[in-house]
């Protein structure tokens, strides 16, 4: 008798996810003290956060989402020849709407190879819908969601059953939203998680022309400016914050010395602004600026000294047409642990 199909998702440290009051205050008042002030990019993410990325994902400016699903179109066999010889967990950091995903999906189930899918990703309402979504157009697969951050869903990997390989996939160049030590401190993290031979597809966006990265981060319908502005609308709601989104500008750049897109939440003007929840105001001067996001780019051979410095051997390396957007497929090395003796 074949094994019944799963389709859901669970909720890690639900206090920390659901109602995160208390992580989420600390780390405005720590942000908003610093100067310059800054807050972290994963506050993006409510439910109408990742609604809004999923809209900057189909912008024509926003060329990294076509590059990478043509690289997925292109390269599905080769992916799926890899992990074809076992059963496999397909495990999606930050899955959003998990469609450039389903192209993989879609081409393991149609060459029989057994596997079940773990999306994990911050947002309980983009998560339910893409467990929908999943269950209408792929419905003999087995889905667990997870709905966590990064380090709760890489905790849940190490303690998961080890009988299968795990495929982790990091696409759409999420991993440009840490500086380079932080990206090194979470590839290894990934590493202590996994076991030797899993694998990890994880997709760069590479330095090319600044305009078309202005562009892609300033769109003329602005999107990319309603989603930043949001991170205000959010703090105005979960921690009575009173930001008037009318008094602040989204602000995209490029820095040519670190190689990242910056963006910025800019004051329009001298204000005072209370927040709840902290029992506290911050005080904003014009043209103040508050930092919410890096985006680094990157060369292929950042990308190869990345793998190396991480515990990962580059198995294969995919590129679009143009050659701006890079998908390495990277391998778990790791030393046979000594027996006593």
């Amino acid at each position: 008798m074949s094994k019944p199909r799963r389709s859901g998702y669970r909720v890690l440290a639900p206090k920390e996810v659901r109602s995160d009051d208390r992580e989420l205050a600390y780390e405005v008042l720590v942000g908003l003290s610093e100067h310059p002030k800054r807050l972290p990019s994963r506050l993006f993410y409510d439910d109408e956060g990742s609604r809004l990325f999923q809209r900057i994902m189909a912008l024509g400016e926003y060329y990294l989402t076509d590059c990478e699903r043509e690289i997925l179109e292109a390269h599905k066999g080769d992916l799926a020849d890899v992990v074809a010889a076992e059963p496999v967990n397909v495990v999606d950091l930050g899955a959003g709407d998990g469609e450039k995903t389903f192209i993989l999906l879609d081409h393991l189930g149609k060459r029989s190879i057994e596997h079940r899918y773990v999306p994990i990703d911050i947002s309980e309402g983009a998560m339910s819908a893409l467990v929908e979504r999943v269950t209408a157009r792929l419905p003999h697969l087995d889905v667990e969601g997870i709905i966590a951050e990064y380090s709760d869903g890489l905790e849940a990997l190490a303690q998961a059953e080890s009988s299968r390989r795990n495929l982790v996939l990091f696409l759409g160049s999420n991993i440009g939203n840490f500086d380079r030590a932080r990206s090194r401190a979470f590839l290894r993290r990934l590493w202590n998680a996994l076991n030797p031979g899993d694998l990890l597809l994880i997709g760069f966006d590479l330095k090319k022309d600044i305009d078309l990265l202005l562009r892609a981060y300033n769109d003329r319908e602005g999107v990319t400016a309603a989603f930043n502005l949001n991170l205000l609308t959010r703090l105005n709601r979960t921690l009575g914050a009173q930001f008037d989104i009318d008094k602040f500008r989204h602000f995209g750049t490029y820095d040519v010395f670190s190689g990242a897109m910056q963006s910025y939440l800019v004051s329009l003007e001298r204000q005072l602004i209370e927040i709840s929840q902290l029992s506290l105001a911050f005080q904003f001067e014009p043209w103040e600026p508050i930092h919410t996001e890096y985006s680094y780019k990157y060369l292929r051979s950042d990308v190869t000294t990345l793998a190396k410095d991480t515990g990962f051997s580059i198995q294969a390396e995919f590129l679009d047409d143009k050659r701006w957007f890079l998908d390495s497929l990277w391998r778990v090395e790791k030393a046979p642990t000594a027996m006593p003796s």
